[in-house]
């Protein structure tokens, strides 16, 4: 299936938070500043994952140094998390109108996720360090059921995660009262 969902060009407009969005379709993009989060994790762990790749083939066919295969793992594997990174930031965006919360992923295997208001139980927000520092935040949507319970939505700027989490909580109290 084609990737029918507007990628961040220069059509691009900021909101107020400076999170860009496609005017045209609602959805919002991860503020530029979350690119750096998702470098750094994706780059640690492939690195440490390309290390040790390496180093256990190295060992393998009985080389003389693994450690230098294990370091040219390492540094691969660090180049390559910042490219997936960069990747994963821009092609993360999320939508939340009158009947929910969308969140959509990925460029080849693209994978959205529709969270109705009436299904939403409760609302958390994670500050870890490396957030904290860049004003960035975690909103996880815990939901009704049982095959997914919860959808998170890493590398949100703090203020629109606060905002999102506000609204969908007053779709959540609304929704209760008319029951």
């Amino acid at each position: 299936m084609p990737d029918e969902s507007p990628m961040p060009d220069e059509s691009m407009s900021l909101d107020t938070a400076g999170a860009a969005s496609t005017p045209q379709s609602g959805w919002q993009l991860l503020p530029p500043r979350a690119r750096r989060l998702f470098m750094l994790t994706d780059a640690l762990v492939l690195a440490v994952i390309a290390a040790f790749a390496s180093w256990i083939f190295s060992e393998a066919i009985d080389l003389a140094s693994p450690w230098r295969f294990a370091v040219l793992g390492l540094v691969l594997g660090a180049l390559i998390g910042m490219v997936t990174g960069t990747r994963r930031q821009r092609r993360t965006q999320w939508l939340l109108d009158g009947d929910g919360f969308a969140l959509a992923r990925g460029h080849w295997w693209r994978r959205e996720t529709r969270v109705p208001g009436s299904r939403v139980q409760h609302l958390d927000l994670k500050h870890g360090p490396l957030e904290r520092r860049w004003r960035l935040a975690t909103l996880v949507i815990h939901t009704a059921g049982s095959k997914m319970s919860a959808v998170s939505v890493s590398g949100l700027d703090a203020a629109d995660a606060e905002r999102l989490r506000d609204r969908l909580a007053r779709q959540l109290d609304h929704d209760d009262d008319a029951l």
